[in-house]
């Protein structure tokens, strides 16, 4: 699985911003989804992820109520919502796969067996 993250840019406090991510493969409809992000000086963290068929998604508390993950697998894209965003969301935005069976897993970056390159989001106070 290839994948390809977009939709990144500058946004004011309180605006919302949708990350796309695209993946090549066929296996991209069997596999867990994950956004990750890091900031400059700090680990890459959690943000959501969504089962592969799109019935279960779990967020990190930072992040819960201000963003919804969704996926469209006939277009063979994730997606993350945002909003009500912060400048302490300012990263570089990753979106991950891999084949996780526990939603107790899916916040382990380590699981995840691929990764895009990211796109960075600028929120400006």
């Amino acid at each position: 699985v290839q994948l390809q993250a977009s939709g990144g840019g500058l946004v004011q406090a309180g605006g919302s911003l949708r990350l796309s991510c695209g993946a090549s493969g066929r296996a991209f409809s069997s596999t867990t989804m994950g956004w990750f992000r890091q900031a400059p000086g700090k680990e890459r963290e959690f943000v959501a992820a969504i089962s592969w068929n799109g019935g279960t998604t779990y967020y990190a508390d930072s992040m819960k109520g201000r963003c919804t993950v969704s996926r469209d697998n006939a277009k063979n894209t994730v997606y993350l919502q945002m909003s009500s965003l912060k400048p302490e969301d300012t990263a570089v935005y990753y979106c991950a796969a891999g084949k996780i069976q526990y939603t107790v897993n899916w916040s382990d970056r380590r699981r995840y067996d691929y990764w895009g390159q990211g796109t960075l989001v600028t929120v400006s106070s």
